[in-house]
């Protein structure tokens, strides 16, 4: 069967930015996949994605003209149903044949098998393959349709509809033509009230030649390149964007670098069609500000990459990326630099008046802004952190600092007060980042300044900590506010919503206290944050626990580790998250030893005994011993336990579970020789404690039951 390469591409007016891409993968997976599915593809058949700000477009290798015939069984219905007594055709059957375009001599040919408790009649039947202009015109239909669009415009046609300027046609963007090539031969398809061609527009200003034509599918990309000025791929023109930057840069010489900023890259990727890097440049005299704010909005406003120098410092110069390359690109330069001039004197502007006014001063503007109809104000929230944040300090060995006391209750006081700048007003992103600012001019020192800028910290997954134990306190105490707060109003995460990141926030929690190494215990954190909220909350502990130590394991999951092992950890509900880690060493190293399964299932077996026996003390009368095997398991924990023991007050939980790994023989003995419920009271009662007694030793790690198959 003939087959040839397959172009599709719609010309559109330009696509959002920031759903190109996306566009582009959805437009071109779906049309492969129906075509695939309608058996118009090779086993071999590839699609390539193309995405411009004004096309998407989808290249398929070895494209059948017409799709292999499919034979098809189809059941018809049970046989007593289609069939009467004396075995002839029903009218029910007959009209289920006529429906299938058969007649009533298709009743001999039809099969019966099994269905379920009944027989079934079977029909076999050939079904034509489709061709490809009825099958690329359902891919097509359904490729459109699936388009991940973010906002949906409508707009009227003016020809080939029922009623031009008044027939309707919703889309992401107005479309203008539509390719639709098999090797060279059209595809006679439609779509959008268009009908497929094969020519296309380039470049709005630089197309060499208008319309573009296409002889054939191949040439799809190089002829647009040449005629048109447009690459057509999104990965080439941002791999040739990335190649510009980088050898802008080099001209600029002293070591500078354009921003690393992947999704500044693919949202102006998503703007040109033949990227032209330029090198731009503006006062000197803005570098007085802050260059969180500089950079902020040129990448955000205009788009811009700025340059910072080998020390990471923000240069007086940035490159633009353009969508055209004139001869003489000065006024393109010109305007880009008049452009961004009145943004970095906003910023300046913000900057100046902010620094009027003391952090302090604005502390009682926080009880005019609405935090939650529920929790209050800023300025109610900012009450509860800075009693919670002087809560965890009592809990850590610098309670006893007067001054690093002071340092956390000043810098939980301020850390919301630079939502009240101009500045943070107009970059909400800089929240936190001008706290420390306006708090190093305010005089406040560079720990409380460091606490403020980073009490937002970590942000996302790879995030840094806060710099200093202040900043980790408040960081701490701000999002317990918000766990505790939200969680004791029941707003809770559903599904893939989380409007308040309390996910985020958890693991923020987990990460301080696992890498902080806060010697604080998790159940106590949140108790002693519980009261600063009064009666409008009820108490989350319960709950609040529960969500934190799941976001510890999916956390521990996605670092490597196996799901028995996180489970046998924290099924112990460890209180210091900064000891997982070594009980998770110890946990690993104990079952690559050869006596671990034996234990493992042992120390599930003694947990099911212990379990059915219900309350049981851990004590044992050596008197009532009366096995052998009993006496030698009790004499090797007396060995054994409290050197045990010591190496895990020690801190050793590898070396605790390795020594406990003797125990294997006397407790396979013990199994094997006693009787632990036996009918005498007592010594019932005194083999179920000496087993408590080995279950606790075994346990203080983790729960080495969840280790057994």
């Amino acid at each position: 069967m003939t087959t040839h390469n397959l172009l599709i591409e719609l010309f559109v007016e330009e696509l959002p930015p920031k759903a190109l891409q996306k566009l582009g993968d959805a437009f071109s997976g779906v049309l492969f996949e129906q075509l695939k599915t309608q058996g118009l593809t090779a086993a071999n058949s590839a699609v390539t994605a193309y995405a411009s700000p004004r096309r998407l477009a989808a290249h398929i290798t070895d494209v059948s003209a017409l799709a292999a015939d499919k034979a098809v069984q189809q059941k018809l219905m049970p046989v007593n149903v289609g069939l009467d007594a004396s075995g002839n055709a029903t009218p029910a059957l007959l009209k289920k044949l006529q429906s299938l375009g058969a007649g009533p001599e298709a009743v001999a040919q039809l099969k019966r098998a099994p269905d379920g408790k009944a027989e079934a009649l079977f029909y076999d039947s050939l079904v034509k393959g489709a061709s490809l202009a009825d099958g690329l015109q359902k891919a097509l239909s359904e490729a459109i349709a699936k388009l991940p669009i973010p906002k949906v415009m409508s707009y009227q046609l003016e020809t080939d509809c029922e009623l031009p300027g008044w027939s309707s046609v919703n889309f992401v963007r107005p479309a203008h033509s539509l390719v639709a090539l098999h090797g060279g031969t059209v595809v006679p398809v439609k779509a959008l009230g268009l009908t497929a061609g094969n020519r296309t527009q380039g470049h709005r200003f630089e197309a060499r030649v208008s319309p573009v034509v296409f002889a054939h599918a191949d040439d799809y990309a190089k002829t647009l390149a040449q005629d048109g000025a447009v690459i057509a791929s999104f990965t080439e023109r941002r791999a040739e964007i990335t190649r510009q930057l980088e050898a802008a840069a080099t001209k600029v010489g002293g070591g500078v670098k354009a921003i690393q900023d992947a999704a500044l890259l693919d949202e102006v990727t998503a703007l040109v069609e033949r990227p032209n890097v330029l090198v731009c440049e503006f006062e000197k005299q803005f570098l007085d500000v802050p260059q969180e704010c500089l950079i902020l909005t040129m990448k955000a406003n205009q788009k811009y990459f700025p340059l910072l120098d080998a020390a990471g410092k923000l240069t007086h110069q940035f490159l633009v990326v353009s969508n055209i390359t004139p001869d003489d690109a000065s006024a393109v330069i010109g305007g880009n630099e008049r452009v961004v001039r009145p943004r970095l004197a906003d910023a300046k502007f913000f900057f100046d008046q902010d620094r009027k006014k003391t952090l302090a001063s604005r502390v009682e503007g926080l009880a005019k802004v609405v935090y939650h109809n529920k929790l209050g104000t800023q300025g109610e929230r900012t009450d509860r952190v800075c009693a919670i944040a002087k809560g965890i300090a009592a809990l850590l060995p610098q309670a006893k600092d007067a001054a690093f006391v002071q340092a956390v209750d000043t810098a939980a006081q301020l850390a919301k007060t630079d939502l009240l700048t101009d500045m943070v007003g107009e970059f909400p992103e800089l929240q936190g980042i001008m706290g420390g600012y306006y708090a190093r001019h305010d005089g406040l020192g560079e720990e409380v300044a460091q606490a403020i800028e980073d009490h937002y910290k970590p942000r996302f997954a790879g995030d840094q900590l806060p710099r200093n134990t202040v900043g980790v306190v408040v960081a701490l105490a701000d999002k317990l506010e918000t766990l505790v707060g939200m969680f004791g109003i029941g707003n809770l995460p559903t599904g893939d919503k989380d409007p308040f990141a309390l996910r985020r926030h958890a693991l923020g929690v987990v990460r301080m206290l696992s890498e902080a190494n806060l010697d604080v215990a998790l159940d106590a954190l949140i108790a002693q944050a519980i009261p600063s909220f009064g009666d409008k909350i009820t108490d989350p502990s319960v709950a609040l626990s529960a969500f934190i130590y799941d976001r510890l394991s999916g956390g521990l999951r996605e670092q490597g580790y196996s799901a028995q092992e996180v489970e046998a950890v924290l099924a112990l509900r460890p209180q210091r998250l900064s000891d997982v880690a070594k009980r998770l060493a110890a946990v690993r190293a104990f079952a690559a030893l050869p006596e671990a399964p034996a234990l493992a299932a042992a120390n599930k077996r003694i947990g099911n005994v212990l379990k059915k026996a219900g309350e049981v003390d851990a004590h044992v009368n050596t008197a009532l011993f009366k096995e052998d095997a009993e006496q030698a398991l009790y004499a090797v924990m007396q060995k054994l336990l409290p050197e045990s023991e010591a190496q895990f007050n020690a801190g050793d939980y590898t070396a605790s579970l390795q020594t406990l790994a003797t125990l294997r023989s006397p407790v396979d003995a013990f199994f094997d020789d006693v009787m632990v419920n036996a009918e005498e009271m007592d010594l019932r009662l005194n083999r179920q404690g000496l087993l408590k007694c080995l279950h606790l030793a075994m346990n203080r790690v983790a729960d080495l039951s969840c280790l057994a198959s």
